[in-house]
């Protein structure tokens, strides 16, 4: 990206997407291969009056060192500093901003498998309970590199495949809009109106149909769905993921029944590509799971907790987004489950909750991994509690 290209990007993160307030530490989070980037988004970030800008860096070789050569009893040791920095963000009420993307895809793919699931860096189990006391304004931003473009774009040279990506990008991000922002709250306000009236509905459970999926998902009384923009509990509006095309929810984690199969790659925040995945669910539990690739790895990570064989999220994906119609697998979980509904295994969301009662019954787990499971021929259909059926989404085309 040339440096105007870079400004736009930071001014989208900083000021729409995680709206900064002046006074707030930031905590930025970088990999290698984004330095661009991360040093665009600290300066904007500084300019709009950040207080400070805490860089959180990870770098998959590292964590490549460590599952090669690290004591087996030791894999799944998270530092205690790394949970008390996000809950410290928490408690001062800082703003974070992440960039997503691989930079190193399949750089662990020879190493043992379960040493692979043990070990969750960089994922930190207090962030989802940060998030879901609504304590910070936060963001996530699809970030560039030139292992990620070779990735997607295998049979272009690496300049061209770089150039094309950051063009998609920029088109998914609506950098291309002569106002990004007043697009990105023209879709937001459709995504909204959906989420409003599938709240207002109160299904009873949601039915998936489709290509290697039939699927029964119970859902909690009460329970919002949500979409595009999320606010703080002292009210700063923010929009959590950009690209977002989603409406989500989280069910009930006892009431999942059938089998479901996944429409694209997952790729863990690890780097590691998980492809064909086929989960069996019966009274809420998965108890079966395979894949093409990474399967003792996703075994070992549903192992690791009571809810992480459980469900935390469902999310409906319309064909009107502009990720799908790339028709593009970006091996990003952010961009993929922007493309396609998905659900996710572990942690649920609280918030969605309209009670105290409701948020008891919700997954508790210190993982979320989401998979795509939407197609073109995926259908889902409402059910009452008198047992209607009703058309929600089908072919992408909301039907409520």
């Amino acid at each position: 990206m040339d440096d105007v290209t870079l400004a736009r990007f930071a001014e989208l993160a900083v000021d729409f997407g995680a709206n900064l307030q002046p006074g707030q530490v930031v905590s930025l989070s970088g990999a290698p291969g984004k330095e661009a980037l991360v040093r665009a988004i600290a300066n904007r970030a500084y300019e709009k009056g950040a207080k400070f800008v805490d860089l959180a860096w990870f770098d998959p070789w590292i964590k490549r060192a460590r599952i090669e050569h690290a004591a087996d009893d030791t894999l799944e040791f998270v530092p205690p500093w790394y949970g008390e920095r996000i809950l410290a963000l928490g408690k001062d009420r800082g703003a974070a901003i992440t960039l997503s993307g691989p930079v190193a895809p399949g750089l662990l793919d020879d190493l043992d498998p379960v040493r692979s699931g043990r070990d969750r860096l960089p994922a930190i189990r207090e962030t989802g309970e940060v998030v879901g006391r609504r304590e910070l304004n936060w963001t996530i931003l699809p970030g560039p590199t030139p292992a990620w473009a070779e990735l997607v774009h295998p049979g272009l040279e690496p300049a061209e495949a770089l150039a094309k990506l950051e063009g998609q990008l920029l088109h998914v991000l609506r950098l291309d809009e002569e106002d990004p922002v007043a697009a990105w709250r023209s879709r937001a306000d459709r995504l909204v109106s959906v989420a409003k009236l599938l709240t207002e509905r109160q299904f009873d459970a949601l039915h998936y149909e489709g290509p290697g999926t039939e699927m029964t998902v119970g859902l909690l009384p009460g329970a919002s769905w949500q979409a595009a923009r999320f606010e703080t509990a002292d009210g700063i509006p923010h929009m959590p993921n950009l690209p977002t095309e989603e409406v989500f929810t989280s069910p009930d984690p006892t009431r999942v029944d059938g089998y479901v199969t996944s429409s694209k790659p997952l790729v863990l925040i690890d780097g590691t590509v998980v492809r064909d995945l086929y989960v069996r669910f019966e009274n809420g539990r998965a108890v079966e799971l395979n894949s093409s690739t990474a399967q003792e790895t996703m075994r070992t990570i549903i192992t690791r907790d009571e809810g992480a064989a459980r469900l935390g999220e469902v999310a409906l994906v319309d064909n009107e987004g502009r990720i799908g119609a790339l028709d593009t697998v970006f091996y990003d979980t952010l961009l993929d489950e922007n493309a396609a509904s998905h659900i996710a295994l572990g942690r649920a969301f609280p918030f969605l909750a309209g009670d105290e009662e409701t948020a008891g019954r919700m997954n508790e787990s210190d993982i979320h991994i989401d998979f795509m499971i939407g197609s073109e021929q995926l259908n889902i259909t409402g059910i009452t509690k008198d047992g209607e059926r009703v058309p929600v989404l089908y072919g992408g085309a909301w039907q409520v």
